[in-house]
């Protein structure tokens, strides 16, 4: 199975205005992915309405043609096709097909539909077939056309909150109205209507706690999709030993995403590619700065959007995106994203990981919604060349192995938090000075195993404990010394902008 013509037209054009120049043009089949059912049969209604020559007809398997023709087709999904062929020409028709991809493979039902494409050309009439996922098999995929429906946006779900308080006769003050609709971006309207409801039936009306309940139906819904996570960031820039070169970049642009930057004229910050070293802070700086800039933060494994089914991991791509802009404002951090991609043209799997790879990287380059995306990377020459180019992201920066003052700072900030009362009696700048080429993440290590080392024998650990666990421990610097060279030769000839200090020098002073 493939994709069916997708279209992409103009951003600014929502699925009303896409959807009725489509049944204008004559399009004969269209295909709409949505679990919204009850939404988009609503929207096309209204669309029906305002173009004055379509009545809406709505099928399903189990009761067959609704409203109209009461009960005709009934388990019986050729017949439901033929009841549109039979229909006069010019009576004009949207018919809406519930469910309808189930019998795609079926070749009666193929051939009805490459028939009926062809002579609802010249006839008012328009087939749509909803379905939760897309699947759509290749003999098809010439005559169905995929249109997007997007999540609610900020002004419908404002809508629908206000009709709900209006029906309780309920006021509410805009800043809660504005925290409960920011709060449910991202959710469906039935959603959205549901946890509402149990907010009102537990308090009699909406309070500002309620957004806590929210946000919670919202992650319950994000791990619904099983692609992406709402990961939750408690980490800050100041839990950063180091990396004073891209905390800068990231403090200047704490205010980025506000009204007050979008009347000045500055556009949404698009995102970091974070190359460098494992362990030097490339994970932790993505959740601090969801902390920091006080946006959601959403986790992808990229491994989640492949699937053994033909055409699902394009899907799923889609559905990541989607959801990722109707979460926005929001930080949509990518782990390892060279480990996905790594030559990307020439894996062996149908072209699926190209696919997918293209959809990706077109989204990074057109998007214009507020997704900052962070994304990470070990292997920089594992990563596709289009990664690279500008205009995917704000900007690359090469986190490296930290230099002796970045050192001296990470055991501070650890031993901040594990020994704050006795962190004087603690030889900092001995400890920065002994553990060259070892990373943040080592240190971390180095630090529990020295508090091993104190804890068996009864008694608090000290300088020396954490010396004693360094020198047993064999950093990745020196295992993995070709790789790190490589990196660091990469990042030096000008390829990425440098996250600290030209760790070269500092070694040195």
């Amino acid at each position: 199975m493939i994709f069916a013509t997708k279209i992409n037209l103009d951003k600014n054009m929502n699925f009303s205005e896409e959807f009725e120049l489509l049944i204008r043009a004559c399009y004969p089949l269209l295909y709409i992915a949505t679990a919204e059912e009850e939404r988009l049969e609503s929207s096309i209604a209204k669309s029906a309405q305002k173009l004055g020559n379509r009545t809406v007809y709505i099928w399903d398997f189990v009761e067959g043609y609704q409203h109209s023709s009461e009960g005709l087709g009934r388990r019986n999904p050729l017949q439901a096709l033929e009841f549109i062929e039979k229909l006069p020409d010019k009576l004009g028709g949207i018919f809406i097909l519930r469910d309808f991809q189930r019998f795609l493979e079926d070749i009666s039902i193929s051939r009805k539909l490459r028939n009926l494409a062809r002579l609802l050309k010249a006839q008012p009439k328009n087939i749509v077939i909803i379905s939760a996922t897309i699947n759509i098999p290749n003999d098809l995929s010439e005559v169905l056309t995929v249109v997007d429906f997007a999540l609610p946006t900020a002004s419908e779900i404002r809508s629908e909150i206000e009709q709900i308080l209006t029906n309780i006769q309920q006021t509410c003050e805009s800043s809660l109205l504005d925290d409960v609709v920011r709060a449910s971006q991202g959710l469906s309207l039935e959603r959205i209507k549901r946890v509402l409801t149990r907010c009102i039936a537990l308090n009699g009306k909406l309070e500002s706690n309620d957004v806590e309940m929210i946000l919670e139906e919202k992650r319950q819904s994000i791990r619904q999709t099983q692609i992406l996570d709402f990961y939750p960031a408690t980490e800050q820039i100041s839990d950063i030993g180091g990396l004073d070169q891209l905390k800068d970049w990231l403090l200047r642009r704490g205010s980025a995403f506000s009204e007050r930057a979008r009347l000045y004229g500055l556009p949404n910050p698009r995102g970091l590619l974070l190359v460098g070293v494992q362990g030097t802070g490339k994970s932790l700086s993505a959740k601090a700065i969801a902390h920091h800039w006080h946006l959601p933060l959403l986790r992808l494994d990229v491994g989640r959007l492949f699937s053994s089914l033909v055409g699902e991991s394009e899907s799923r791509t889609r559905q990541m995106t989607n959801l990722a802009e109707a979460l926005a404002p929001c930080v949509l951090w990518i782990d390892e994203i060279d480990k996905a991609f790594a030559g990307s043209e020439g894996k062996g799997d149908s072209g699926t990981t190209s696919r997918v790879f293209s959809t990706f990287i077109n989204w990074l380059a057109e998007k214009r919604s507020p997704v900052f995306v962070v994304a990470t990377a070990n292997n920089v020459q594992f990563l596709p060349a289009e990664m690279l180019r500008k205009g995917r992201f704000d900007e690359i920066f090469f986190v490296g192995l930290p230099n002796r003052a970045e050192r001296e700072a990470i055991f501070k900030v650890h031993l901040s938090r594990l020994r704050s009362q006795s962190l004087r009696n603690y030889d900092l700048k001995r400890l920065a000075y002994e553990t060259p080429d070892f990373s943040g993440a080592e240190i971390e290590q180095i630090l529990i195993e020295a508090m091993h080392i104190a804890f068996s024998q009864n008694r608090e650990f000290t300088t020396d404990d954490i010396l004693e666990a360094a020198s047993q421990m064999i950093p990745l610097a020196r295992t993995a010394q070709e790789q790190i060279e490589y990196l660091q030769s990469w990042a030096y000839s000008g390829k990425a902008r440098l996250a600290s200090r030209d760790n070269r020098l500092s070694e040195r002073d």
